[in-house]
C-alpha cells in the first residue's frame, strides 16, 4: 500500500536544506522518541521511515532524482504529467502518487504503524483515522478500499496482531489532538465527538488507562463550551439545546448545585461557576429557567431560590399570571430570614395590588440609593408610591427581562399589566392590606397612624389605588423619554399614563449577588472559563459584584427589626461629632510624638562625642592608585584555566538569548556571530535567513537550565564538550499568526562542542541528546 508522506517532510526540512541540516534534522528525528506506550517494534518500523528517507536524501545522486520527481508532482498538471501514466520506482522506496498529486511511498501492512506514528507527528490527524479505523473494523482486516483509502489485505499476520494495540493508541491520540486543534477553533461539539471516538475506541479494547484519563478530563473541561454552544443555538433546533439542558443537569448533579462544593473536574471554582450560570441565563427563556432554578432551589440553594424569584417575577409579569409573582413573593420571605431582600418584596406586593404592603417593606429596606430615588419621585406625593411605580418599571425593563432570551426587547408598562382582565380578576380574590399574612414587614411607627386611616377607608380594588398615585406629579430623571400610551382600559378618567421607556440614569437591581458579601475574586484568563455578563452600574442600586456568592450562604443572622431604623439626624450629628473629635485627638498626638523625637535626635547631636574609626586604617594617597593600571599598549591576560560549569551555563545561556534574537520578530541575524563559529555559524545563520524570507519568526522561553557535564580535551584546554539539559518552550509565527501545530514545550538534553578564540568560548557544534 502507499502513504501520503514524502522524505523531506518526514524529516521535517525544506527542500533547500543543506548537508548540514540534514544531518541535524536527522539526528533530532532519532532522538526524540514518542510516548512511552509504543512497543519497542512500533519504535523500530518509525526509526526504519527515518533513516530511509536519510539515506535517498544524504546521497547526493538519489537526491537529484527525487527532487526531479517531487518537483514534477509538485508543479505539473495531473492530465499532462508523463501522458497520465503514473510514475514507477524512480529510487529505492519511492513513488509518485500522480491520483492524489503528492509523493508517496510504498509500505507492506507490518510497516503501516510506523507510517501512522509519522503522520501523528506531523498532524496530520485526518490521514490517521482513514488509515488506521479501516486497520480496526475487524479482526479479519477485511476492509474494501476506495478511492479515497487503501486497501486493507484480506488476513492480519500474528505480527500485526501484535501491532493491534499500537495502531489503537495512534488513532486513539489522532482523536484527541484533534479534538483539542477543534477546541481551539471554537467548534467544540466537533471537538466532544472526536474526543468520545477516541475514547470508545480505547474502551473496547481495554487498553491504555493513562490516556482514557487524558481524554475524560479533556472532554469535563470541554462541558461548559459545549453547554453555551447548545443553548445558544436557534430555539427551533430542539434536540440540541436539550442535549444542553442534559449537559448542565448532568454538572449541577455532580457539584451538588449551583453553589455546591463537588468535583465536575470542569476545573471552574464555586466563584467561576457563578460567573458561568450568570452568562448561561442570556441563552435560556423565561420558562426554561423557570424550570431550572424553581427545581435547583430544592436542594435547597440560597442562590437557585434567588433567580427563581427573578424567573417568575418575569413569567408573570409577562403573562399576566399574578400567582405565579404571588410564589415568588413567598419564597422572597424565606431568603428574608437571613437576608436584606425588602426591595425586591416591596415590588412583587406592589405587583399585587397590595400597595400598603409594599410601602411597609420599601421603609425596611436598606437599599439607600434606590430608596433615594423613589423619594424624589414621590416629593409631591403623600406616600411613595409613584416613586415605586416608576421604579419597578425600570426594574423590569433593564435588571429582569435583559437576562432572559425571549424577554430582551419586552417593555414594562404597569398600566397594561393592571388593565388586564384576567391581572384584575386574581387580584380581586387576594386579600386587603388590612388582611395580609402576618408575615409581612410591620411598618415603622412614623407611617402607622396615616396607613391606618388608608386602610379604614380603602373601598376599592388595590388595583385602582395604584393608578391613582400617577395624578402626582413625579420627577422625570435626566434621560428619560416619556411616551403617551392611549387609555383604553375602562380605569377612571383621572388616571395618568404611565411611561413606557426605562430611564437610562436608573441602574439595574443585582441579581445573585445580593445573595452574599465576601471578597471579590478575579480570576485570570486562564483558567476562568467564562466571565460573567454585569448590567451597567448606574445610580439606581449599591453596586455589588456578581462574583460575590459564596456556595450559597446567606450574608448575616436575622436581624431585630429596631436595628434597620434610620438614624435620627440628632443621633447623627452626635456620632459625627464624636469622629472629629477622636480623629482631632489622634491628630494631635501624632503631631506630638513627631515633634518630640525631633527634638531627642537634635540634643543628641548637639552633645555626642565626634565618631573615631577603630583598627588599622587602609593607605590610600590622592596621587596613587590603590591597585595598578596597566599601559594602553599593554595586552590583556587571557584565562588559560579549563572550562568550568559556571562558565559553561554563562555560554549556554547567551547562545539560548541569541538564539531568540536572530529567529525573533526582529530578525537581529549577525547577533550569532558572538558566540558561534564553523558549522554552527553556518547552520544556523541559513535557518535564520529562511525564517526572515518566509516572515515567520519565533519565541522562546527557556527554564530549569542545568549543566549535566563538562568534559575538556585532555593536553587542551581550549577545547571542551558540554552537555547540558534545559526546558525549552517554543512559539511558531506565521505572517503574524502562532502555528499551535508546529510551536512545543519540551525538556531537551544537548551537546554543545566549545571552542575558545581569542579568549572568547564559541559553540562550533551542537546535537540534540534526547527530547521529553
Amino acid at each position: 500500500m502507499q502513504i501520503p508522506l514524502d522524505y523531506y517532510r518526514i524529516l521535517g526540512i525544506p527542500m533547500a536544506a543543506s548537508d548540514e541540516q540534514l544531518r541535524q534534522a536527522y539526528s533530532d528525528r532519532i532522538v526524540g522518541l514518542p510516548r512511552r506506550e509504543y512497543s519497542s517494534s512500533a519504535i523500530a518500523y518509525r526509526k526504519k521511515f527515518i533513516e530511509e528517507a536519510y539515506v535517498v536524501l544524504s546521497d547526493p545522486k538519489q537526491r537529484k532524482e527525487y527532487d526531479r520527481v517531487y518537483l514534477t508532482n509538485a508543479y505539473t498538471p495531473e492530465d499532462e504529467r508523463y501522458g497520465g501514466v503514473a510514475v514507477k520506482k524512480m529510487t529505492p522506496g519511492v513513488q509518485a502518487d500522480i491520483e492524489s498529486n503528492a509523493l508517496g511511498i510504498d509500505i507492506s501492512q507490518d510497516e503501516l504503524i510506523g507510517a501512522l506514528m509519522l503522520l501523528q507527528e506531523l498532524g496530520e490527524y485526518e490521514q490517521v483515522l482513514n488509515l488506521g479505523r479501516p486497520y480496526l473494523v475487524n479482526q479479519n482486516g477485511k476492509v474494501a478500499g476506495n478511492s479515497g483509502q487503501p486497501s486493507i489485505q484480506a488476513q492480519l499476520t500474528p505480527e500485526q496482531n501484535a501491532q493491534r494495540p499500537d495502531v489503537v493508541l495512534t488513532v486513539a491520540l489522532a482523536c484527541l489532538e484533534l479534538g483539542r486543534e477543534q477546541w481551539q477553533q471554537a467548534h467544540y461539539e466537533n471537538a466532544a465527538v472526536s474526543l468520545e471516538t477516541g475514547l470508545e475506541l480505547l474502551s473496547n479494547e481495554g487498553l491504555f488507562q493513562n490516556v482514557q484519563a487524558e481524554i475524560e478530563a479533556d472532554l469535563h473541561r470541554l462541558r461548559p463550551y459545549r453547554i453555551l454552544e447548545l443553548l445558544a443555538l436557534p430555539l427551533e433546533k430542539t434536540a440540541e439545546r436539550q442535549q444542553g439542558l442534559q449537559l448542565l443537569q448532568e454538572v449541577l448533579q455532580q457539584r451538588g448545585g449551583i453553589d455546591g462544593a463537588g468535583k465536575d473536574e470542569s476545573g471552574l471554582n464555586v466563584d467561576d461557576f457563578l460567573r458561568f450560570i450568570q452568562q448561561l441565563r442570556h441563552y435560556l427563556t423565561c420558562s426554561e429557567q423557570h424550570k431550572l432554578f424553581e427545581q435547583e432551589s430544592q436542594r435547597p440553594s440560597a442562590v437557585a431560590t434567588y433567580l427563581a424569584v427573578y424567573a417568575l417575577i418575569a413569567r408573570g409579569f409577562t403573562q399576566r399570571q399574578p400567582a405565579l409573582i404571588r410564589q415568588a413573593k413567598q419564597m422572597l420571605i424565606q431568603l428574608g430570614k437571613r437576608q436584606d431582600v425588602h426591595l425586591e418584596q416591596s415590588l412583587c406586593a406592589l405587583l399585587l395590588g397590595q400597595t400598603q404592603e409594599a410601602t411597609r417593606a420599601l421603609e425596611l429596606s436598606q437599599e439607600y440609593e434606590a430608596l433615594a430615588f423613589i423619594r424624589e419621585n414621590s416629593q409631591d406625593s403623600p406616600d411613595l408610591l409613584p416613586g415605586l411605580c416608576l421604579y419597578s418599571e425600570t426594574w423590569l425593563h433593564s435588571e429582569v427581562f435583559p437576562h432572559f432570551r425571549d424577554l430582551k426587547e419586552r417593555q414594562a408598562s404597569l398600566k397594561e399589566y393592571f388593565a388586564d382582565e384576567q391581572v384584575q380578576a386574581y387580584l380581586e380574590g387576594l386579600p386587603r392590606d388590612n388582611q395580609v399574612n402576618k408575615t409581612s414587614p410591620q411598618p415603622s411607627p412614623q407611617s402607622q397612624p396615616n396607613n391606618q386611616n388608608t386602610q379604614n377607608t380603602q373601598n376599592v380594588n388595590n388595583s385602582n389605588v395604584v393608578y391613582r398615585q400617577f395624578n402626582h406629579r413625579r420627577q422625570t430623571p435626566p434621560g428619560y423619554a416619556q411616551k403617551t400610551t392611549p387609555n383604553t382600559s375602562s380605569q377612571p378618567s383621572n388616571v395618568a399614563h404611565i411611561n413606557n421607556e426605562t430611564p437610562h440614569s436608573v441602574g439595574p437591581l443585582p441579581t445573585t449577588e445580593r445573595l452574599r458579601g465576601g471578597n471579590n475574586t478575579q480570576n485570570g484568563s486562564a483558567r476562568a472559563m467564562a466571565t460573567a455578563s454585569r448590567p451597567p452600574q448606574t445610580n439606581g442600586r449599591r453596586k455589588r459584584k456578581q462574583s460575590e456568592i459564596p456556595n450559597g450562604q446567606l450574608e448575616g443572622a436575622p436581624r431585630p427589626r429596631v436595628a434597620r431604623r434610620r438614624s435620627t439626624p440628632s443621633n447623627l450629628q452626635k456620632r459625627t461629632r464624636l469622629i472629629w473629635l477622636i480623629f482631632g485627638s489622634l491628630s494631635g498626638l501624632l503631631v506630638l510624638w513627631l515633634l518630640l523625637g525631633a527634638a531627642v535626635g537634635l540634643l543628641q547631636n548637639l552633645f555626642s562625642p565626634e565618631p573615631t574609626l577603630e583598627g588599622e586604617q587602609l593607605s590610600i594617597q590622592i596621587d596613587r592608585p590603590p591597585i595598578k593600571i596597566p599601559t594602553a599598549n599593554s595586552q590583556p591576560i587571557l584565562d588559560n584555566g579549563a572550562l568550568t560549569k559556571v562558565t559553561a551555563e554563562e555560554i549556554v545561556r547567551n547562545w539560548l538569548s541569541i538564539k531568540g534574537q536572530a529567529l525573533g520578530q526582529n530578525h537581529n541575524i549577525q547577533s550569532l556571530n558572538n558566540i558561534l563559529t564553523g558549522t554552527a555559524l553556518a547552520l544556523w545563520r541559513n535557518i535564520a535567513q529562511q525564517v526572515k524570507q518566509k516572515n515567520h519568526y519565533r519565541t522562546f522561553d527557556h527554564s530549569n537550565l542545568s549543566i549535566e557535564s563538562v568534559d575538556t580535551v585532555p593536553g587542551n584546554n581550549n577545547q571542551a564538550a558540554i552537555e547540558a539539559t534545559v526546558t525549552e518552550q517554543a512559539r511558531f509565527y506565521q505572517n503574524g499568526k502562532i502555528n499551535e501545530r508546529r510551536s512545543y514545550n519540551d525538556t531537551i538534553k544537548v551537546r554543545y562542542m566549545v571552542s575558545k578564540i581569542g579568549g572568547k568560548w564559541r559553540i562550533k557544534e551542537m546535537s540534540v541528546l534526547s527530547t521529553n
